[in-house]
């Protein structure tokens, strides 16, 4: 996505840094023009790429050229770099719950639990306590 202040004339994006040993082009293209872009508009560009082979692929930003009247040279922007790409890595499966570890300790931290919440309750004075207390001292 990109935003640019002015109305923009002769806009292009190139985008050509997707290695043809690692990706193949599906659908789309990876240059697009405009012929305007007015002051405040924002234009999004996609196509869908396919991987070849697994790799990490570091790619760079995308170039964008345009003109606005103010300036004679052609004014060039480059898009947000995108991170590392890990292609078709084979990673481990996150394991979100651990049951065993659950049924080794869970008894012993339930009556963990149990201990403290009494002890917590002896040791805290109760609030009708303190109120009463207070109507005492009167």
């Amino acid at each position: 996505m990109w935003e640019y202040t002015r109305t923009a004339y002769d806009v292009s994006l190139y985008d050509d840094n997707w290695s043809q040993d690692i990706f193949e082009i599906v659908s789309g293209n990876t240059s697009m023009s405009w012929e305007r872009l007015d002051a405040g508009a924002a234009l999004s560009h996609s196509f869908e790429l396919e991987a070849k082979k697994k790799a990490v692929f570091y790619g760079a930003p995308a170039a964008i050229t345009f003109r606005i009247p103010t300036k004679a040279a052609l004014q060039e922007a480059f898009s947000t770099p995108i991170l590392p790409l890990d292609i078709l890595a084979d990673r481990p499966p996150e394991k979100k719950f651990d049951w065993k570890l659950m049924a080794k300790y869970g008894s012993l931290i339930s009556v963990i639990s149990i201990v403290v919440l009494f002890v917590y309750l002896i040791v805290t004075p109760s609030k009708s306590n303190a109120a009463k207390a207070s109507k005492k001292k009167r």
